[in-house]
């Protein structure tokens, strides 16, 4: 909490523990047909990709299923076209299913989590309290490391007004996620380096937000600090199990305290870069947060200080936490810019015009205006 905020705005606070069930481990993936019946599932949409599904990963998936596997969509693409969102409930449906089952990165975790929320809308049997039970469970899987495995809400994309939305509520969160190593050891390096910049941003923007819990707080700095030090590993060795081990218990720690808190103007101008230009949300989260962390380094002195240090740099040095994020987007392997990446200076005057709209930026520490949203971006070009 910030050393100048320890009063009444930062001692009332309402902490929420959601009925879910985390199993890691090694081989993990073969509990499936166990966990999918103890969460009640007897027929089960499995949600993927078309890539996914045809992987060895894949086949393990669908074979663990077994019977429990009563309907099958592979449409999954990225950041969730609401075109995709609306074929998968309408089979949801149509297909009598009880639970659902995701198998992929964040946009699969997402579609997934729509179609339960959609389910519960239409049947007029929206969770409105953390005590509900979701009208269509989910089980979780993730091959990457978005942490969107473990949230209450989705993300989906308009791809004719190339804008953002999304939902969600208390019995959108997963039920059940399964973290098995072995299955981020066919992600590619590229995915696995953009997505890990994701996790990081989750445990940055968590760490000072204005509604996070000291629960939520504390698992933001580990989740900052076991990323910063095993990203580079998993992109420097791929097959190294180790690291892939190391680095998912970090992807955890990401969507865990992101339970608890509200995210900043670094997530809300990612989703809105992403919407409007397709870039993968992983990439924009990587170009965008240095220059997001050093707009809100003199609003939250204390809280980024704890940032720098849990990302191994000096806290005693102006701009030490977002000069650290730079040299490990540099380290990775990922673009310097949004410029490298097809954005155009049209899509930052755009982008900035939707950020006043836009929930996440509007719950920065920090006011942010249009304007500081045109310079957090023209930092990042």
């Amino acid at each position: 909490m910030s050393q100048s905020g320890m009063t009444a705005g930062t001692t009332t606070w309402s902490h929420t523990g959601y009925a879910q069930r985390i199993h890691f481990g090694l081989d993990a993936v073969d509990r499936l047909n166990e966990v999918v019946r103890e969460v009640g599932g007897r027929r089960a949409l499995l949600v993927t990709t078309e890539g996914r599904l045809a992987s060895d990963a894949g086949k393990r998936v669908v074979d663990r299923l077994g019977r429990a596997l009563a309907s099958l969509f592979s449409g999954v693409r990225s950041h969730v076209p609401t075109s995709a969102v609306q074929a998968a409930v309408e089979q949801a449906q149509s297909d009598g299913v009880d639970c659902v089952v995701s198998f992929g990165g964040g946009s699969c975790a997402d579609l997934g989590k729509a179609v339960c929320y959609f389910v519960e809308q239409q049947a007029g049997t929206p969770g409105a309290s953390y005590v509900d039970r979701p009208a269509l469970p989910h089980v979780s899987i993730p091959t990457t490391y978005s942490g969107a495995e473990l949230t209450p809400f989705f993300g989906m994309t308009d791809e004719a007004a190339r804008a953002k939305s999304g939902g969600g509520g208390p019995t959108i969160t997963p039920i059940a996620a399964i973290y098995d190593p072995t299955l981020t050891l066919d992600t590619p390096v590229r995915v696995s380096a953009e997505t890990g910049m994701n996790a990081l941003a989750h445990g940055v923007e968590c760490a000072y937000s204005p509604r996070r819990t000291p629960e939520a707080e504390a698992i933001a700095l580990a989740c900052i600090e076991r990323v910063a030090r095993t990203l580079p590993l998993v992109v420097a060795e791929p097959g190294d199990l180790t690291a892939r081990v190391a680095m998912l218990e970090g992807a955890v720690l990401g969507g865990r305290c992101l339970q608890n808190a509200s995210m900043g103007v670094h997530h809300g101008l990612a989703q809105l870069v992403g919407g409007r230009t397709g870039i993968p949300h992983g990439l924009a989260n990587g170009l965008i947060l240095s220059s997001a962390v050093a707009f809100n380094a003199d609003a939250v002195p204390y809280e980024m200080a704890a940032i720098a240090r849990a990302l191994g740099g000096d806290d005693a040095v102006d701009a030490a936490a977002a000069a650290a994020i730079d040299r490990l987007r540099a380290a990775i392997g990922l673009p310097a810019g949004l410029r490298e990446c097809g954005v155009t200076e049209d899509d930052l005057d755009a982008v900035a015009r939707l950020s006043q709209g836009n929930f996440s930026v509007q719950s920065n520490p920090r006011p942010v205006s249009e304007e500081d949203a045109r310079r957090i971006l023209a930092a990042a070009f």
